[in-house]
C-alpha cells in the first residue's frame, strides 16, 4: 500500500518561507512523511492548499513565475 503524498515532482524550496514551491511543506515534513501517522499526514496535506495561496499566491499545481 502507498502513502499518499502531496508531492507533484516539481521539488524546489522555496528561501524566504523555507517551504517547497511544489507541495508546500518544509524540509522536516518532506523528511519525516514516511514515518508520520495517518493522522499527521491528513493533517499537513489539509494545510498545503491554503500555504500554497497564502505564500505563493497560488495553489497546486499551479506556478506563478518568481
Amino acid at each position: 500500500m502507498s502513502i499518499k503524498s502531496p508531492c507533484i515532482q516539481l521539488c524546489k524550496i522555496d528561501r524566504k518561507t523555507n517551504l517547497c514551491r511544489g507541495c508546500a511543506r518544509s524540509l522536516d515534513e518532506i523528511g519525516r512523511w514516511s514515518s508520520m501517522s495517518d493522522a499527521k499526514r491528513d493533517a499537513v496535506m489539509s494545510e498545503i492548499d491554503a500555504r500554497m495561496q497564502h505564500h505563493f499566491g497560488t495553489t497546486r499545481g499551479r506556478q506563478t513565475n518568481s
